[in-house]
């Protein structure tokens, strides 16, 4: 049955879209739909997004990649090229449920675009439960997606870097609290695809974050407005997104993506940094702003990931998006610049950033910072 499904969905793909084309960008205004289930109480959903099959909610399925390949996303930020950037540095992934299938789908990815080899062996690939032991936790093929793009994309912005994946019992905070904890001993930039709606007492879990030498990561949500946490948490670096238009071309721009997550924390206060940042003042902030930087998540100008363990009945070669996608990509090029990128260092002036002012999240991309995208997308090698 699964088999049948693919090859529906694919000579579909072939026949009425003309897909096939690697490294090509979507044609816009695909449905798209978020891969994990709402948040219930207490609990935190993923922020990833997949293009569906025309005239389905099944994903849409292809037997290459298509969509933004790792050297076309690169270029599009003028992000550095070389095998070996982020050596030296570990990215720790952090994230609910085990991903079983999660090493041979990076071999596959990184044989795919010429990128060298992650594998458990080698050291430069370790995964662990949420206190660091060897007991991995039960499977979900939701979240077991979510944890195959971070890799994937983390690999490919940083391949010379070493990844930490660390897998929480569950998609609650309490279980993802140890995996943080584990993560920022291991690792020196830690990322979070993963969110919930803000809460009165999320202050207290802050203290996850606090005083780490650990630079934290998180996606900034995918409904728009208003903020997300630990998205909003004002030790982490909040990702937002965009989408891409004209890569590989002269026509390169970049504008907002209107799912892009940000606003106006109710519960966390600003730091200076972003408080004193000349531009910040006109979007009427009290509290802690969201988001700081953003990064391409739109579905339609996404990106391809490959995963075998079998998502709504299906598997291979997926387009997704969501800021999912932004948060490793700035995880991983703050691993390649080898610097700290505390939140407050994003309001600085020796990072260069290239300001979006066209679209609107529910807030409008203003020039300067603005709730839309942040200080922008984050340029150079």
């Amino acid at each position: 049955m699964r088999t049948k499904i693919i090859t529906t969905l694919l000579i579909t793909a072939t026949m009425v879209l003309g897909f096939g084309v690697q490294g090509a960008q979507a044609r816009p205004g695909r449905r798209n739909h978020g891969v994990c289930t709402s948040a219930k109480t207490g609990a935190v959903h993923c922020d990833a997004h997949v293009i569906e099959a025309d005239g389905t909610t099944t994903p849409f399925v292809t037997s290459g990649p298509y969509g933004l390949s790792p050297s076309a996303m690169k270029s599009a930020y003028g992000w550095s090229t070389s095998m070996t950037a982020g050596a030296g540095k570990t990215i720790g992934i952090v994230g609910a449920y085990n991903a079983p299938t999660l090493a041979s789908d990076l071999a596959v990815f990184s044989s795919k675009f010429g990128l060298p080899a992650c594998t458990v062996a080698s050291g430069c690939l370790r995964r662990v439960n949420q206190t660091g032991g060897s007991t991995l936790p039960a499977s979900n093929a939701g979240w077991a997606f979510e944890t195959s793009l971070d890799v994937e994309w983390a690999h490919a912005i940083a391949p010379g870097a070493h990844i930490l994946v660390v897998e929480a019992n569950g998609p609650t905070l309490n279980n993802l609290g140890p995996a943080i904890d584990y993560a920022k001993t291991q690792a020196q930039y830690v990322s979070m695809s993963w969110g919930a709606s803000e809460y009165s007492g999320e202050t207290a879990f802050d203290t996850h974050f606090s005083g780490s030498t650990a630079n934290f990561f998180a996606a900034a949500g995918d409904g728009g407005l208003p903020a997300e946490y630990p998205s909003a948490s004002p030790y982490v670096t909040s990702v937002g997104g965009t989408t891409l238009s004209g890569v590989g071309t002269t026509s390169l721009k970049e504008t907002a993506w209107s799912n892009g997550g940000g606003g106006c924390s109710p519960y966390e206060p600003h730091f200076p940094g972003q408080a004193n940042y000349p531009s910040f003042g006109q979007v009427k902030c009290a509290t802690r702003a969201t988001p700081d930087v953003s990064a391409d998540a739109n579905p339609n100008s996404g990106a391809p990931i490959y995963d075998s363990t079998p998502y709504q009945n299906v598997s291979g070669w997926f387009l997704i998006g969501g800021t999912s996608l932004a948060a490793p990509m700035i995880a991983a090029r703050a691993a390649v610049a080898g610097i700290a990128t505390y939140p407050r260092v994003i309001y600085g002036t020796s990072l260069r950033f290239r300001d979006i002012t066209s679209g609107n999240n529910g807030a409008a991309c203003l020039i300067g910072y603005d709730l839309c995208s942040g200080r922008g997308s984050w340029l150079g090698p």
